[in-house]
């Protein structure tokens, strides 16, 4: 078993009034020989934005692109057409696949919205643009881990990679295993709130970590947590 610690704190940080961004891999102005990626896993931005304010229109491509709002709530666009809201407890996916616009901007007037980002380099290049999102609420993942997003899972959202996105809201003591999904795949653990121990690794809020090289995780909440997994190839094609 190999093993890879992100400490909260040693992440890089940007802050331009309207965002603050905290980047676990290199990302715009953060650059990091040592932390590029984890596998597959390109970006991981935990970013809070001001009332009102986001992302302008702008291109990606050849990119599966997860947002996940932790409060709050974001408002999509893009070059499809599509005009969504995304709200806290969803997941979304967006395949940039040949090329794609679009804008994520603050729904809320009067609040910040806080989400993740989160980009995975595709299975397959150059596929047709999609989008996809689904509500996942807390209580379906109270003491247990529940996947959202998935190559093969028809209650959770398509990623065009052998890629899986879980996420667990445990209480104090509560002791679970994971099973890692595929051969070759290793697993970052991302600490949304709380305490956890990963294979006797003690984890603090926002906390990462990435695994790889074994079959399985043990975890065990320190006090109540809750934790983003992402199973995701060690090896890009």
């Amino acid at each position: 078993m190999k093993t890879i610690l992100h400490k909260a704190a040693t992440r890089g940080h940007a802050n331009f009034g309207w965002l603050n961004s905290y980047h676990t891999f290199s990302f715009g102005q953060y650059n990091n020989s040592e932390r590029v990626h984890f596998g597959a896993l390109r970006v991981l931005n935990d970013d809070t934005v001001s009332a009102g304010m986001g992302f302008g229109k702008h291109p990606h491509d050849n990119m599966e692109i997860v947002s996940i709002p932790l409060s709050g709530d974001l408002h999509h666009q893009d070059s499809t057409g599509r005009n969504e809201i995304i709200r806290e407890h969803d997941v979304q996916i967006m395949s940039a696949g040949s090329g794609i616009a679009h804008s994520e901007m603050n729904a809320n007037k009067d609040k910040e919205v806080k989400f993740l980002q989160i980009w995975v380099f595709p299975k397959i290049k150059n596929i047709t643009p999609r989008y996809e999102q689904k509500s996942f609420l807390p209580k379906d993942r109270l003491n247990q881990i529940l996947n959202v997003v998935a190559p093969d899972n028809s209650e959770a959202i398509f990623i065009n990679q052998d890629a899986w996105f879980s996420l667990g809201n445990f209480s104090k003591d509560f002791t679970t295993e994971y099973q890692i999904k595929k051969p070759g795949n290793g697993v970052y653990v991302f600490v949304l709130n709380g305490n956890v121990i990963i294979n006797n690794q003690v984890l603090e809020t926002r906390d990462g970590l990435g695994i790889w090289e074994t079959e399985s995780l043990n975890i065990n909440a320190s006090t109540d947590a809750e934790i983003l997994l992402i199973d995701i190839p060690m090896q890009l094609s």
